[in-house]
């Protein structure tokens, strides 16, 4: 149970993290260009995840670091991690922006759907609601206009985005066991590089270097320490419950325009709220939940011979608790 909340918190602060990166990232796009900046940030998580991985040697033993057997999962999601930006960057050519935030919450969805129907991973009906609730939160948060609903070939764009967003959290999923800094290292690193290459196909600029030490301070935090914490957390939750913590971003990074930028505050922002709380409460309910099968064992006396027989039921417990099972007597 006290691993399941600690768990809960890291997928929190993981969202938190990554809610700064809209409002900072609006802020520091006046001076540097769109591939260029996701280049940075995703280098920024790397470099800066590699400082903490060499200063922080009493933990670099806890999990075993990546094998050739995890080498599919690997590529699979630093591929994912450049190929889904792209998507994005060219779905945003062909949609209007609101559609594009709206239709990029797929990704939680798509990342449960994944987990349930590929990975095999179970998925309650608790959770299921929360999910939705959530879902739901982050799109009534990013509604503007009924117009901001059409549907284009942009749109599908941003739907293949997700997709493969869900997609690669469902593969770190299958190595979250593994040493989490060197998976944020190789996630920052290489999809950073990535990025980089094509920013400089796109003729893209680099920044000075006062905003690139923003850009890429901003990218250990949003990304690097967002991504650590996310994976520390889905080795235990999974993919679904973290996916769905994870949604708190959009709420988390309007609130902090709101407050920071002194954005205006969207007149769904209370309703969204309330559907957010209400989600989140689903969740953590199900996270909580622990199940026990208990046994009983009945002694029947049939003429002068014993007979034994076992029954098991399951019950569930919304703290955990203490059993003490005694072994009794043999007849």
């Amino acid at each position: 149970m006290k691993q399941k909340g600690k768990a809960s918190l890291l997928a929190c602060l993981a969202a938190l993290f990554y809610a700064l990166n809209m409002p900072f990232s609006k802020l520091l796009l006046n001076q540097v260009e769109p591939t260029m900046m996701a280049a940075f940030l995703y280098l920024g998580a790397g470099t800066g995840m590699t400082v903490l991985y060499m200063l922080d040697r009493h933990n670099n033993g806890v999990h075993d670091r990546l094998t050739k057997s995890d080498l599919p999962y690997t590529v699979t999601m630093i591929v994912l991690d450049i190929i889904a930006p792209i998507l994005l960057m060219f779905g945003l050519a062909y949609t209007l922006a609101a559609n594009a935030s709206l239709l990029n919450n797929f990704e939680i969805v798509a990342t449960s759907l994944l987990a349930l129907f590929v990975f095999r991973e179970k998925i309650s009906l608790r959770l299921w609601i929360g999910i939705t609730l959530v879902t739901l939160s982050s799109c009534v948060l990013t509604f503007e206009d009924r117009a901001s609903l059409s549907f284009s070939w942009g749109s599908l764009l941003v739907l293949l985005a997700a997709s493969c967003w869900g997609l690669e959290n469902n593969c770190t999923r299958k190595i979250a066991d593994k040493n989490t800094y060197q998976i944020v290292m190789l996630k920052g690193v290489f999809s950073g590089l990535g990025s980089l290459l094509i920013a400089f196909a796109v003729h893209e600029q680099l920044p000075s270097l006062p905003i690139m030490g923003l850009v890429l301070l901003l990218g250990f935090v949003a990304y690097g320490l967002s991504i650590f914490c996310y994976i520390q957390a889905q080795d235990i939750l999974g993919a679904a419950k973290t996916s769905a913590y994870y949604a708190l971003a959009p709420f988390m990074g309007a609130l902090i325009s709101y407050v920071c930028l002194h954005e205006p505050m969207s007149d769904f922002y209370v309703l969204a709220l309330v559907i957010m709380i209400l989600g989140t409460v689903m969740v953590v309910i199900d996270t909580m939940i622990v199940y026990h099968r208990h046994e009983h064992v009945h002694i029947i006396r049939n003429g002068h011979e014993y007979q034994k027989i076992v029954h098991s039921h399951m019950h569930c417990h919304l703290f955990s608790h203490y059993h003490d099972h005694r072994k009794g007597e043999e007849i």
